[in-house]
């Protein structure tokens, strides 16, 4: 049977053709220019500062962030404690910081699901700590597409990464006010200019769009900071939040499929390793430069401004004494 060339010299497939082609190299220049940009302006802890004498606890550090944040505090001799749930993974993180680092990690449970977990695990630091230089609120997690309850009766994300930190950082604030200059770090996210804070309506029963919790959460991260600042003046201790970036991390893995395939392709292109990620956490934990700086949200290393409901102290207050109530803070 012959071929009908004829169609393909008259260059209708080309009509077709040169624009897909065209739309896919636009396509792959956006994409590198967006890679080389996040490269270039990604934040970078500058400081050589030792951290020899220094206790820092950091939450959920058995991956992603807070491990490398682990890592590199340990090259820098700090004693550091890693706070998990799963103490399976944080020994076998614990192991790998070690063999690379030659300094000893310390592994200590903690289930940010369970306020029993939290209060246990405070009066363990204070117990057995002499002192604690940093405390780094680095655990979250992103919402299922069903809502979770904690064993509370609380929505899994606010307590994971809302209540259970803000509870956390109370029960260890007498001994961080013995530890001249200690320092607390909150991670937050760029979604709190998303999110929505009502004090008086915590319990998000209407669960429709589940990644509006996160943000609300990370939200309330920046306002507890603020106001935790606000309270600490004159102690000594500082309380700064940051974002970190998009970072391929495991909390990635909550979602599946095709939308995992999209999240993967978009933290690719526009996000940073968990390294990079790291870089803030550093700089507020050891940089001079933030001797004294207290209440602020940083971004890449540097103050940012965040959003308007982030800077608004009323609400703020609002939020520390319902969460206050909720946790059985206020008596």
């Amino acid at each position: 049977m012959a071929v009908d060339t004829k169609r393909f010299d008259d260059g209708v497939p080309s009509l077709w053709l040169e624009p897909l082609a065209l739309a896919a190299l636009l396509a792959l220049v956006v994409c590198v220019v967006c890679k080389l940009y996040s490269r270039l302006t990604v934040g970078v802890c500058t400081s050589t500062k030792s951290m020899k004498g220094k206790t820092v606890i950091i939450t959920g550090a058995n991956a992603g962030i807070g491990k490398e944040t682990a890592r590199e505090l340990a090259k820098r001799d700090a004693r550091v404690i890693i706070a998990c749930r799963n103490l399976q993974k944080a020994s076998e993180a614990a192991k790998q910081i070690e063999a690379e680092t030659g300094k000893q990690i310390f592994i200590r449970k903690l289930d940010l699901c369970s306020l029993k977990s939290v209060k246990d695990f405070a009066e363990e630091i204070i117990r057995e700590e002499e002192r604690v230089d940093v405390l780094i609120n680095n655990a979250g997690i992103v919402p299922f597409p069903e809502r979770v309850e904690t064993v509370d009766g609380f929505e899994q994300t606010f307590q994971t990464n809302h209540l259970a930190p803000f509870l956390l950082t109370n029960l260890l604030l007498n001994k961080m006010k013995e530890t001249p200059s200690s320092r607390i770090i909150t991670l937050s996210s760029s979604l709190h200019h998303f999110g929505r804070i009502d004090p008086d309506h915590l319990d998000y029963s209407a669960y429709k769009v589940p990644m509006q919790v996160y943000s609300d959460t990370k939200l309330a991260n920046i306002l507890f900071t603020r106001e935790l600042a606000r309270r600490l003046r004159g102690t000594g201790v500082t309380a700064n939040v940051c974002h970190p970036g998009a970072v391929q991390t495991d909390i990635n893995s909550t979602y599946v499929g095709f939308l995992n395939f999209c999240l993967n392709c978009l933290f690719f292109f526009f996000g940073k390793t968990p390294l990079e990620g790291a870089q803030t956490s550093l700089h507020l934990s050891v940089s001079e430069e933030v001797d004294g700086i207290s209440g602020e949200y940083w971004k890449d290393c540097r103050v940012a401004k965040g959003s308007a409901a982030s800077r608004d102290m009323k609400l703020a207050t609002k939020l520390w004494n319902q969460s206050e109530k909720l946790t059985g803070l206020a008596i």
